[in-house]
C-alpha cells in the first residue's frame, strides 16, 4: 500500500522521534549534535517532527504513567504496575524529557523558526511559537522549575539554570524571561503576516489552515489561564476575558489541535503503539474504577472508551496484586483512543476541553458565558467526538438530568465540572493529572497497596536522575509529594 503524502509525513516525524529515543546518552542541550536539528533542514520536514515529537510529548511514557495515577488505567507488569502504586523516581521519564521534549520537539521548533525567518515565512513561526509554549507547558506543569530562558543554547550554556514555575508562566521582566502568554501572543501576531510560504500537508494539524491555528492559540492561552486560575485569579479572568471577547477560538470537533497519525506501523499513534503492538502492550488495562464511574453515568461512551474483547468489560482494581485475567481477554483503551489501527489523532487541546475551561471560568471567575450551556456543550461535543449519535445524546440527557444538571453550590458545580471533562480527557492523561492537581476533582480513592514516597498520589515527577547528575542547577531532594507553584490544594 502506498502512503499518502501526510502519512509520508507523520512517518518522518514519527521515526525522528523514536530514533532519538534510542541514540546513546547525550546531554540534552547538545543541539549540536542531536539528529533532530540537523544543518540546513527545511520547514516542511521540521514542522512535523515538531509536532509529532510534541504528541508523543503528551501521549507516550508521560500518559501511561498519568492514566495509572489517574485511576483510568490499571497497571499489570512493567513501568505501570509501579506507577499504579504511586512509585516513581529520578529513573523514570528520562527519554521524555531529554528527546520527545527538549532534544525533540523544542528543539525541532527552535530550528523551524531560524529557517523560517530565512525564508520569511511567519506561518511557521507563528505555529513553532504557539507548540514551543504548548510543550513547554508539559514540561513546566509535570516537573515545576525547569530550563527555560537559558534552555535550547546548545555549547554556549550546557548547564542552563532553571527557571521558576511562576516566571515560566507570568514572566519576569527584570530576568528577561517571557512568559508562556507573551509567546503564544506572539505566535499569533506573526501568523497575521504575509508569509512568503505556508504549510501544507506537512501541518499534520490543520494542513495549513491558518484560521483553525489562530484558534488553537487562543485556545491555549485559555488553557493556560485556567492552569494558573488558583494562584493568579486576576491575571487567568484578563486573559480568559480578552480570548472571549476576540471571539476565536475552538468551537467546533473538526478545530481540535490534534496532531494526526497514519495507520501503518511506523506512523502509528504512540498510546496504540504501547496499548496493543510494542512488547509493552500486556502492562496496563483499563481499571475498574474509571469503568464504574462510567457505568454509574450511564455512560454511552463506554464502549467507545473501552475495548470488551469477550463481550464484557474485564478491569481490575488499581493496586490490585492477584492474578490479572487473562492478556487476551482485558479492556484496553478503545477505539476512541487508538484509532483501531493506530490512526487516532492525539488530542492535545479540543472542542470540549474549551466549553469545559469557560464553564469552570464563568464560575470561578465570572468571566462571560452561561456555565450551565456550556457544561452541556462540553458534554455533547465529547459524545459526538466518540462516535455516539446525535439522537442517542439527546435521549441520554432526557434520561440523565441529574448528570447534565449543574447543581448545588458553586465548588459542586465545579466538581461536576471537572468529573466530565474528565471523563471526556481520557487518552490525555496529561490533562487529567493537571485538572486533578489544581482542583482535587474528580475524588479519587486512594489505589491499593499504595508506597511512593509518602503513599500519596505524586503531585509532580521527580527531576531526572542523568540531569541532576550532570547540572549542579538541578536539586536532588524534590520529591514526587512536593507541590508545583499553580497546586495550592
Amino acid at each position: 500500500m502506498k502512503f499518502s503524502l501526510i502519512n509520508k509525513n507523520i512517518l518522518v516525524g514519527v521515526t525522528l522521534a523514536l530514533s532519538a529515543s534510542l541514540v546513546s546518552c547525550k546531554d540534552f542541550l547538545d543541539i549540536n549534535e542531536t539528529p533532530n536539528s540537523p544543518l540546513a533542514v527545511p520547514p516542511t520536514t521540521l514542522l512535523p517532527t515538531g509536532l509529532a515529537g510534541s504528541a508523543f510529548a503528551n501521549a507516550n511514557e508521560l500518559n501511561r504513567f498519568t492514566s495509572a495515577i489517574m485511576s483510568v488505567t490499571a497497571g499489570v507488569l512493567g513501568s505501570p504496575a509501579t506507577y499504579d502504586i504511586y512509585n516513581t523516581n529520578g529513573a523514570d521519564f528520562g527519554n521524555q524529557w531529554r528527546f520527545e521534549i527538549y532534544g525533540g520537539a523544542l528543539v525541532n521548533y527552535n530550528e523551524l523558526i531560524k529557517a523560517a525567518e530565512l525564508e520569511g515565512s511567519p506561518a511557521y513561526i507563528g505555529i513553532a511559537k504557539i507548540m514551543k509554549a504548548y510543550t513547554y507547558s508539559i514540561a513546566t506543569d509535570v516537573w515545576g522549575d525547569v530550563p527555560y530562558s537559558e534552555a535550547l543554547q546548545g555549547d554556549a550554556n550546557t548547564q542552563p539554570a532553571l527557571d521558576s514555575q511562576r516566571d515560566i508562566y507570568l514572566g519576569n521582566e527584570a530576568e528577561g524571561i517571557q512568559s508562556l502568554f507573551d509567546l503564544v501572543k506572539e505566535g499569533l501576531a506573526d501568523l497575521e503576516l504575509e508569509s512568503a510560504t505556508k504549510p501544507g500537508t506537512d501541518d499534520l494539524v490543520y494542513g495549513g489552515n491558518m484560521d483553525y491555528w489562530k484558534r488553537a492559540g487562543n485556545t491555549l492561552l485559555l488553557k493556560l489561564a485556567m492552569q494558573i486560575s488558583r494562584v493568579e485569579p486576576n491575571v487567568a479572568k484578563q486573559v480568559i476575558s480578552d480570548v472571549i471577547e476576540g471571539g476565536s477560538y475552538i468551537v467546533s470537533n473538526e478545530q481540535n489541535l490534534a496532531v494526526k497519525f497514519g495507520g501503518q506501523v511506523g506512523s502509528q499513534n504512540p498510546i496504540h503503539t504501547y496499548t496493543n503492538v510494542s512488547s509493552f502492550r500486556n502492562d496496563q488495562m483499563i481499571s475498574t474504577r474509571f469503568r464504574t464511574l462510567l457505568q454509574d453515568m450511564k455512560d454511552p461512551r463506554d464502549t467507545l472508551f473501552i475495548t470488551r474483547p469477550t463481550g464484557e468489560f474485564v478491569t481490575i482494581d488499581n493496586g490490585f496484586r492477584g492474578t490479572a485475567p487473562a492478556a487476551a481477554n482485558r479492556s484496553k483503551f478503545g477505539t476512541f483512543v487508538t484509532g483501531g489501527d493506530g490512526s487516532a489523532p492525539v488530542r492535545l487541546l479540543t472542542n470540549w476541553q474549551r466549553a469545559f475551561i469557560l464553564a469552570e471560568a464563568a464560575i470561578r471567575l465570572g468571566t462571560a458565558g452561561d456555565a450551565q450551556a456550556l457544561y452541556e456543550e462540553g458534554i455533547r461535543a465529547s459524545m459526538a467526538a466518540a462516535g455516539v449519535t446525535t439522537a442517542n445524546i439527546d435521549a441520554y440527557f432526557t434520561a440523565n438530568p441529574t448528570v447534565v444538571t449543574l447543581a448545588g453550590t458553586d465548588e459542586e458545580k465545579i466538581a461536576q465540572i471537572i468529573t466530565q471533562k474528565y471523563i471526556s480527557m481520557v487518552g490525555n492523561g496529561v490533562e487529567q493529572w493537571n485538572d486533578w492537581r489544581r482542583t482535587g476533582y474528580p475524588t479519587l480513592a486512594p489505589h491499593q497497596n499504595a508506597v511512593g514516597i509518602d503513599g500519596t498520589r505524586p503531585v509532580r515527577a521527580q527531576y531526572i536522575d542523568q540531569e541532576v547528575a550532570r547540572n549542579p542547577n538541578f536539586p536532588d531532594n524534590i520529591y514526587s509529594n512536593v507541590r508545583v507553584w499553580w497546586d495550592i490544594d
